[in-house]
């Protein structure tokens, strides 16, 4: 798509050129909407999807790339929804803007970069606490991630011990040092407080994980006894399931979601 298209279709710009023929998820059977949470700051939007007329559904929350939230998360949280779920994707970087409008990394990395964890996990509390005043089953609370999100997964795996599995698409593992005041701990160093199973979903070619980094966070998980697993993908860059972006890798990116709907059903998120 061009740029103009790309926008009018609602996705970032960010992220750059968008594909011809992005993934795209009907909200035929769903309920779906804008949700406005409180916060202690705020009223943060939030974009959500259920089965239509579903009773106390499980609640999965979608935890966006830095690209702020967008048509693919909202696609995926449509998804989630088709498998049962009430899934919920909040907008926590609202304090900062729109971020799909912005069009240079460079404008955008140091917002994002600029949110303290204990705020985003406060977030994400607040998300639950709307999922389930809207009936939303908390018993049966998972994450899912990307990129950035999928930090978030590990993060929050670790901060909330009502979570009952967590998926992380190429999540982070070790933080920039300069980032130590805002963000207390990397995800390798929170390997020992993790309080649910996290299935971690890796490309062999991400430029910025290696795998020799999701080895190391193997390693801090399993001498801390905790339950995750990890699947690599040879040749799948960063961002392999992001469909509306070059970097889309069709045959990663189907087995990893069937991957993830296993891992929240073997965890009892889904039915």
């Amino acid at each position: 798509m061009t740029a103009s298209a790309a926008a009018a279709a609602g996705y970032t710009l960010t992220a750059g050129p968008v594909r011809a023929n992005p993934i795209a998820t009907s909200s035929a059977g769903l309920d779906t909407g804008i949700a406005k949470i409180d916060t202690a700051d705020g009223v943060m939007p939030a974009y959500y999807a259920k089965p239509a007329g579903a009773h106390n559904p499980p609640i999965i929350l979608v935890a966006m790339e830095v690209f702020g939230l967008h048509e693919y998360i909202k696609d995926v949280t449509r998804r989630l929804a088709k498998l049962g779920a009430f899934a919920v994707a909040p907008d926590y970087y609202f304090r900062l803007g729109d971020l799909t409008k912005i069009s240079d990394t460079k404008d955008l990395m140091p917002l994002v970069n600029s949110k303290p964890d204990a705020q985003l996990i406060a977030d994400l509390d607040a998300t639950v606490r709307w999922a389930k005043s809207q009936g939303g089953d908390a018993e049966k609370l998972g994450i899912l991630g990307f990129c950035r999100g999928g930090r978030t997964v590990w993060v929050y795996s670790a901060a909330n011990p009502d979570v009952k599995a967590g998926v992380a698409f190429y999540g982070s593992l070790v933080d920039p040092a300069a980032q130590k005041g805002l963000w207390p701990k990397s995800p390798i160093e929170l390997a020992s407080e993790m309080k649910a199973p996290v299935l971690g979903l890796y490309g062999g070619d991400d430029q910025g994980i290696p795998p020799e980094q999701v080895d190391m966070m193997k390693a801090a998980l399993a001498a801390a006894g905790k339950t995750a697993e990890f699947k690599i993908y040879p040749g799948a860059p960063h961002g392999f399931h992001a469909d509306y972006r070059p970097s889309y890798h069709e045959a990663a990116a189907k087995d990893a979601w069937i991957q993830a709907e296993n891992w929240f059903k073997r965890w009892k998120v889904l039915p």
